[in-house]
């Protein structure tokens, strides 16, 4: 063979070679269906500023592949996959992502990690810390006056202008799940706040042990100031999350199916461990019995947050659970409808 001849052949496979290393059919070969990128539990998403857009899913520049495949392979099982020729959505939210739960593959993405006031949508933080330090939710707890000094919603009053039941007051004693309840229904910021006090002993411990958790799910877009979310008047700015953050949050809730039965619950009531106050509990997601296969559901309002909203719900076929998060979102009981369907009608799990 003359060596014009080999070299040929050795460059014409070199190209066969090459180009089967870049296309799909690898990423098929070692189990990644249409070039999905995963996120996973401790892996930092980058800024906007390096975001690009591949086959409908965020993709990052200065992130190695390698790391994003391998870090997201670990016993995924089906992830979700863009089904062809479907465009991006946009929602008018000043943020908003969503995300497959178990897999952690980003099927919506608008400036997810832009850094912002969320409002209640903290108190999923603290749910989770109420559940994991929480031994025995038929505990007493009495409530401080510390946790009855914060304004907004709070038990017996759906706002800070108006009162429809009884308030809880100084030194009544509940049961520890009835605070959870009152938190996640009625996102009531005096509840939040006597768990975060029951639990660490005042609430600024209790912020460093959220935050502290935060930083154990490698979450780098989230300082805590309270467990209710109410932002510290001069210290705003140092009240932030990402919607990215939280949703990796209530994706991490889901371990914990005591917060997700709590928020399924439409209404009801609890009374004070002697019986003698009864105060009532009213679900703020509007979308509980509305939106097909929904899980539950969080608001969020505070005037520099602006309205925000964090759905959990399943695809249609009820296998594949997924997270959905709007913030500052003035149509967001709309826009997540929107949102939802969308996700239904654009991915399928292979």
């Amino acid at each position: 063979m003359s060596k014009t001849k080999f070299f040929f052949i050795f460059f014409i496979f070199f190209l066969l070679f090459f180009g089967f290393f870049k296309s799909n059919a690898f990423f098929s070969a070692i189990g990644v269906k249409n070039s999905v990128v995963l996120i996973s539990g401790k892996q930092e998403v980058l800024g906007e500023e390096n975001e690009k857009k591949q086959d409908g899913n965020v993709a990052y520049d200065n992130q190695s592949t390698q790391d994003i495949f391998s870090a997201g392979l670990k016993n995924v099982g089906l992830v979700p996959v863009r089904k062809k020729n479907i465009s991006d959505f946009r929602v008018w939210a000043g943020s908003s992502v969503a995300i497959d739960v178990s897999s952690g593959t980003i099927l919506h993405y608008d400036n997810g990690r832009k850094q912002t006031q969320i409002a209640s949508l903290t108190k999923m933080m603290t749910a989770i810390l109420a559940v994991e330090n929480i031994k025995d939710f038929n505990a007493e707890v009495t409530i401080p006056k510390e946790a009855l000094q914060v304004d907004g919603t709070v038990v017996g009053c759906p706002t800070s202008v108006f009162c429809n039941g009884n308030r809880m007051f100084i030194g009544e004693k509940v049961h520890a799940i009835d605070l959870l309840r009152a938190m996640l229904l009625n996102s009531a910021n005096d509840a939040a706040t006597a768990l975060g006090i029951y639990i660490a002993g005042s609430k600024d411990k209790f912020v460093d042990i959220m935050n502290q958790r935060a930083r154990d799910l490698g979450l780098v877009d989230t300082h805590f100031c309270t467990p209710s979310g109410l932002e510290i008047d001069g210290r705003e700015n140092e009240c932030y999350s990402s919607a990215y953050d939280i949703a990796r949050i209530a994706s991490e809730s889901m371990k914990y199916d005591l917060i997700w039965n709590t928020m399924k619950i439409p209404e009801g009531q609890f009374f004070s461990t002697d019986g003698k106050r009864m105060h009532l509990l009213k679900n703020t997601d509007l979308l509980l019995d509305n939106v097909p296969n929904c899980l539950g559901g969080k608001t969020g309002f505070t005037p520099l947050a602006g309205k925000s909203l964090m759905l959990g719900a399943t695809d249609l076929s009820g296998k594949h659970k997924m997270i959905f998060v709007l913030l500052n979102d003035e149509k967001r009981w709309e826009d997540m409808r929107l949102l939802v369907n969308w996700v239904d009608a654009s991915y399928e799990w292979k």
